[in-house]
Protein backbone atom coordinates (compact mmCIF):
# COMPACT_ATOMS: atom_id res chain seq x y z
CA UNK A 1 0.00 0.00 0.00
CA UNK A 2 1.16 3.47 -1.21
CA UNK A 3 1.97 5.52 1.84
CA UNK A 4 0.34 9.08 1.61
CA UNK A 5 1.70 10.42 5.30
CA UNK A 6 -1.11 10.33 6.70
CA UNK A 7 -1.48 6.43 7.33
CA UNK A 8 -0.71 6.62 11.44
CA UNK A 9 0.04 2.68 10.99
CA UNK A 10 3.68 3.49 9.46
CA UNK A 11 6.41 4.45 11.46
CA UNK A 12 8.91 6.46 10.34
CA UNK A 13 12.51 5.28 12.23
CA UNK A 14 14.76 7.68 12.93
CA UNK A 15 18.15 6.99 11.90
CA UNK A 16 20.94 5.30 14.38
CA UNK A 17 23.52 8.21 13.39
CA UNK A 18 21.24 10.85 14.27
CA UNK A 19 19.60 9.91 17.19
CA UNK A 20 23.38 9.98 18.74
CA UNK A 21 23.71 13.79 17.22
CA UNK A 22 20.41 14.84 18.39
CA UNK A 23 21.22 13.38 21.96
CA UNK A 24 24.55 14.48 22.32
CA UNK A 25 23.92 17.95 23.77
CA UNK A 26 21.77 16.40 26.57
CA UNK A 27 24.57 14.12 27.38
CA UNK A 28 27.46 16.82 27.56
CA UNK A 29 24.87 18.35 29.67
CA UNK A 30 24.24 16.15 31.49
CA UNK A 31 27.92 15.62 32.27
CA UNK A 32 28.89 19.00 32.90
CA UNK A 33 25.55 18.74 36.01
CA UNK A 34 27.85 16.02 37.29
CA UNK A 35 30.82 17.67 37.35
CA UNK A 36 29.59 20.76 38.69
CA UNK A 37 28.14 19.09 41.57
CA UNK A 38 31.08 16.96 42.36
CA UNK A 39 33.56 20.06 42.15
CA UNK A 40 31.24 21.98 44.11
CA UNK A 41 30.69 19.67 47.03
CA UNK A 42 34.79 18.67 46.57
CA UNK A 43 35.69 22.13 47.70
CA UNK A 44 33.53 22.70 50.31
CA UNK A 45 34.21 19.70 51.91
CA UNK A 46 35.78 20.34 55.23
CA UNK A 47 37.28 16.55 55.33
CA UNK A 48 38.97 17.99 52.07
CA UNK A 49 43.55 18.09 53.32
CA UNK A 50 44.87 21.71 52.29
CA UNK A 51 48.38 22.48 51.73
CA UNK A 52 49.88 25.70 53.47
CA UNK A 53 49.26 27.82 51.13
CA UNK A 54 45.66 26.54 50.80
CA UNK A 55 45.24 27.32 54.55
CA UNK A 56 47.12 30.92 54.40
CA UNK A 57 44.63 31.92 51.17
CA UNK A 58 41.68 30.53 52.69
CA UNK A 59 41.78 32.15 56.07
CA UNK A 60 41.73 35.41 54.53
CA UNK A 61 38.87 34.90 51.84
CA UNK A 62 36.01 36.44 53.95
CA UNK A 63 34.05 36.59 50.95
CA UNK A 64 33.82 33.02 51.25
CA UNK A 65 32.95 32.00 54.91
CA UNK A 66 33.31 28.31 54.68
CA UNK A 67 36.51 28.63 53.23
CA UNK A 68 37.59 30.26 56.63
CA UNK A 69 35.81 28.10 58.66
CA UNK A 70 37.35 25.05 56.34
CA UNK A 71 41.49 26.70 57.00
CA UNK A 72 40.13 26.86 60.79
CA UNK A 73 39.32 23.23 60.70
CA UNK A 74 42.31 21.75 59.14
CA UNK A 75 44.29 24.22 61.39
CA UNK A 76 42.20 22.51 64.80
CA UNK A 77 43.39 18.90 63.21
CA UNK A 78 47.29 19.59 63.50
CA UNK A 79 47.24 21.73 66.33
CA UNK A 80 45.17 18.08 68.32
CA UNK A 81 48.42 16.59 66.34
CA UNK A 82 50.85 18.77 68.20
CA UNK A 83 52.01 20.16 64.63
CA UNK A 84 54.22 23.21 65.37
CA UNK A 85 53.76 24.13 62.10
CA UNK A 86 50.19 25.59 63.47
CA UNK A 87 51.64 28.08 64.88
CA UNK A 88 52.06 30.62 61.73
CA UNK A 89 48.62 30.84 61.72
CA UNK A 90 47.97 32.15 65.52
CA UNK A 91 48.18 35.82 64.16
CA UNK A 92 45.15 35.47 61.95
CA UNK A 93 43.07 33.32 64.23
CA UNK A 94 43.99 36.16 66.83
CA UNK A 95 42.17 38.73 64.47
CA UNK A 96 39.63 36.60 63.46
CA UNK A 97 38.20 36.73 66.86
CA UNK A 98 37.55 40.11 66.87
CA UNK A 99 35.94 39.35 63.34
CA UNK A 100 31.98 40.95 62.85
CA UNK A 101 31.14 37.45 61.48
CA UNK A 102 29.87 35.10 63.90
CA UNK A 103 30.62 32.42 62.77
CA UNK A 104 34.54 32.98 62.98
CA UNK A 105 34.27 33.71 66.06
CA UNK A 106 32.62 30.87 67.46
CA UNK A 107 34.89 28.39 64.93
CA UNK A 108 38.08 29.89 66.71
CA UNK A 109 36.74 30.28 70.36
CA UNK A 110 36.65 26.69 70.23
CA UNK A 111 39.77 25.98 68.07
CA UNK A 112 41.89 27.78 71.03
CA UNK A 113 40.77 25.16 73.47
CA UNK A 114 43.12 23.03 71.84
CA UNK A 115 46.74 24.61 72.36
CA UNK A 116 46.15 25.44 76.66
CA UNK A 117 49.44 26.75 76.32
CA UNK A 118 49.09 29.60 74.34
CA UNK A 119 48.96 32.22 76.54
CA UNK A 120 47.44 34.69 73.88
CA UNK A 121 44.73 32.47 73.18
CA UNK A 122 43.76 32.40 76.89
CA UNK A 123 43.64 36.19 76.88
CA UNK A 124 41.81 36.26 73.99
CA UNK A 125 39.31 33.65 75.60
CA UNK A 126 38.85 35.91 78.37
CA UNK A 127 37.35 38.32 75.89
CA UNK A 128 35.28 36.20 73.79
CA UNK A 129 33.36 35.13 76.87
CA UNK A 130 31.90 38.67 77.17
CA UNK A 131 30.72 38.40 73.55
CA UNK A 132 27.31 39.64 72.41
CA UNK A 133 26.52 36.48 71.05
CA UNK A 134 25.85 33.31 73.53
CA UNK A 135 27.02 30.83 70.95
CA UNK A 136 30.35 32.85 71.07
CA UNK A 137 30.23 32.91 74.95
CA UNK A 138 29.32 29.22 75.25
CA UNK A 139 32.20 28.08 72.94
CA UNK A 140 34.74 30.28 74.70
CA UNK A 141 33.81 29.10 77.89
CA UNK A 142 34.38 25.38 77.13
CA UNK A 143 37.97 26.16 75.69
CA UNK A 144 39.03 27.80 79.01
CA UNK A 145 38.13 24.57 80.81
CA UNK A 146 41.05 23.08 78.41
CA UNK A 147 43.06 25.96 80.72
CA UNK A 148 41.33 25.08 84.09
CA UNK A 149 40.06 28.61 83.87
CA UNK A 150 36.49 28.67 85.53
CA UNK A 151 35.92 32.32 84.38
CA UNK A 152 33.22 30.95 81.66
CA UNK A 153 31.68 28.53 84.67
CA UNK A 154 28.32 30.96 84.54
CA UNK A 155 27.78 30.48 80.63
CA UNK A 156 28.35 27.06 81.09
CA UNK A 157 25.42 26.88 83.30
CA UNK A 158 23.16 28.88 81.55
CA UNK A 159 23.25 25.86 79.18
CA UNK A 160 21.60 24.21 81.59
CA UNK A 161 18.53 26.71 82.23
CA UNK A 162 16.11 27.93 80.03
CA UNK A 163 17.17 30.85 77.54
CA UNK A 164 15.02 33.47 76.86
CA UNK A 165 14.51 35.17 73.41
CA UNK A 166 13.30 38.83 73.89
CA UNK A 167 11.20 40.96 71.40
CA UNK A 168 13.46 43.01 69.06
CA UNK A 169 11.20 45.44 68.41
CA UNK A 170 7.63 47.35 69.88
CA UNK A 171 4.22 46.13 67.74
CA UNK A 172 2.76 43.02 67.46
CA UNK A 173 3.63 39.09 67.36
CA UNK A 174 2.38 38.22 63.98
CA UNK A 175 3.81 34.66 64.57
CA UNK A 176 5.48 32.24 66.41
CA UNK A 177 6.56 28.59 66.37
CA UNK A 178 4.73 26.49 68.25
CA UNK A 179 6.24 24.95 71.61
CA UNK A 180 8.52 21.95 70.89
CA UNK A 181 9.92 22.81 67.82
CA UNK A 182 13.50 21.53 67.55
CA UNK A 183 15.36 24.73 66.14
CA UNK A 184 19.04 25.47 65.03
CA UNK A 185 21.19 28.64 65.21
CA UNK A 186 19.33 31.10 62.88
CA UNK A 187 15.95 29.05 62.43
CA UNK A 188 13.21 32.10 62.33
CA UNK A 189 11.34 31.66 65.45
CA UNK A 190 8.77 34.31 64.85
CA UNK A 191 7.66 37.97 63.34
CA UNK A 192 6.88 41.07 64.86
CA UNK A 193 4.50 43.77 63.23
CA UNK A 194 5.42 46.76 63.65
CA UNK A 195 3.98 50.65 63.29
CA UNK A 196 4.03 51.25 60.06
CA UNK A 197 3.89 47.38 58.31
CA UNK A 198 7.52 46.60 59.31
CA UNK A 199 8.18 43.13 60.15
CA UNK A 200 10.93 42.20 62.15
CA UNK A 201 11.91 38.57 62.06
CA UNK A 202 13.35 37.11 65.19
CA UNK A 203 15.65 34.31 65.07
CA UNK A 204 17.06 31.82 67.19
CA UNK A 205 20.90 32.25 68.11
CA UNK A 206 21.24 28.99 69.47
CA UNK A 207 20.35 25.51 68.82
CA UNK A 208 17.85 24.11 71.12
CA UNK A 209 13.65 23.41 71.38
CA UNK A 210 11.46 25.68 72.45
CA UNK A 211 9.83 25.42 75.89
CA UNK A 212 7.11 28.02 76.39
CA UNK A 213 5.54 30.79 74.38
CA UNK A 214 5.56 33.84 76.75
CA UNK A 215 3.75 35.93 73.79
CA UNK A 216 1.11 34.91 71.77
CA UNK A 217 0.33 35.44 68.05
CA UNK A 218 -1.26 38.69 68.44
CA UNK A 219 0.01 39.99 71.51
CA UNK A 220 1.41 43.69 71.96
CA UNK A 221 5.17 43.69 72.53
CA UNK A 222 7.47 46.21 73.45
CA UNK A 223 11.41 45.47 73.00
CA UNK A 224 13.35 43.72 74.72
CA UNK A 225 9.82 41.52 76.49
CA UNK A 226 10.25 37.54 76.61
CA UNK A 227 8.85 36.92 73.46
CA UNK A 228 9.69 32.92 74.34
CA UNK A 229 11.53 30.60 75.89
CA UNK A 230 13.85 27.48 74.97
CA UNK A 231 16.07 24.53 76.36
CA UNK A 232 19.41 23.59 74.76
CA UNK A 233 20.10 20.74 72.59
CA UNK A 234 21.26 17.34 73.89
CA UNK A 235 25.39 18.13 72.71
CA UNK A 236 25.27 21.13 74.08
CA UNK A 237 24.12 20.28 77.81
CA UNK A 238 26.65 17.28 77.35
CA UNK A 239 29.48 19.57 77.40
CA UNK A 240 28.28 22.05 79.39
CA UNK A 241 27.92 19.00 82.05
CA UNK A 242 31.49 18.01 80.86
CA UNK A 243 32.72 21.26 81.47
CA UNK A 244 31.25 22.13 85.02
CA UNK A 245 32.55 18.46 86.58
CA UNK A 246 35.86 20.49 86.10
CA UNK A 247 34.92 23.78 87.09
CA UNK A 248 31.50 23.29 88.66
CA UNK A 249 30.95 24.89 92.39
CA UNK A 250 28.94 23.36 95.55
CA UNK A 251 25.77 25.78 94.51
CA UNK A 252 25.77 24.56 90.73
CA UNK A 253 24.44 21.48 92.16
CA UNK A 254 20.95 21.55 92.45
CA UNK A 255 20.67 22.43 88.55
CA UNK A 256 22.63 19.96 87.55
CA UNK A 257 21.19 17.03 89.71
CA UNK A 258 17.62 17.86 87.80
CA UNK A 259 19.02 16.71 85.33
CA UNK A 260 20.83 13.30 86.85
CA UNK A 261 17.28 13.15 88.07
CA UNK A 262 15.46 13.91 85.04
CA UNK A 263 12.96 11.18 83.39
CA UNK A 264 12.46 12.68 80.12
CA UNK A 265 16.46 13.53 79.44
CA UNK A 266 18.89 10.69 77.23
CA UNK A 267 20.64 8.16 79.63
CA UNK A 268 23.87 10.10 78.77
CA UNK A 269 22.92 12.95 80.41
CA UNK A 270 22.17 11.51 82.99
CA UNK A 271 25.00 9.52 83.65
CA UNK A 272 26.85 12.96 83.17
CA UNK A 273 24.82 15.31 85.38
CA UNK A 274 25.09 12.41 88.12
CA UNK A 275 29.11 12.18 87.70
CA UNK A 276 29.17 15.82 87.62
CA UNK A 277 27.48 16.53 90.92
CA UNK A 278 29.51 13.65 92.11
CA UNK A 279 32.86 15.21 90.88
CA UNK A 280 31.91 18.99 92.56
CA UNK A 281 30.98 17.23 95.42
CA UNK A 282 34.04 15.49 95.63
CA UNK A 283 36.27 18.27 95.19
CA UNK A 284 34.67 20.49 97.76
CA UNK A 285 35.17 18.00 100.30
CA UNK A 286 38.84 17.55 99.34
CA UNK A 287 38.91 21.72 99.94
CA UNK A 288 37.53 21.21 102.93
CA UNK A 289 39.94 19.11 104.51
CA UNK A 290 42.60 20.82 102.62
CA UNK A 291 41.57 24.23 104.97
Amino acid sequence: MKDNGNNPSVRIETPPAQRVRASGPILILAVLFVVGAFLTWYFTWFGRNLSDADISQYLVDEKHPRRVQHALLQIQHRVERGDPSAKQWYPQIMNLSGHSETEFRLTVAWLMGFDNKSEEFHQSLLKLIKDPEPIVRRNAALALVRFNEPAGRHDLLSVLVAYEIKAPAHGVVASVLPEGSEVVRGTLVGRITQTGGTVSEVRSPLPGRIERIVMQTGSSVSSGVTLLTMISDEDSIWEALRGLALIGQPEDVTVIERYAQSTVQPERIRKQAAATANAITQRASQTEIVK
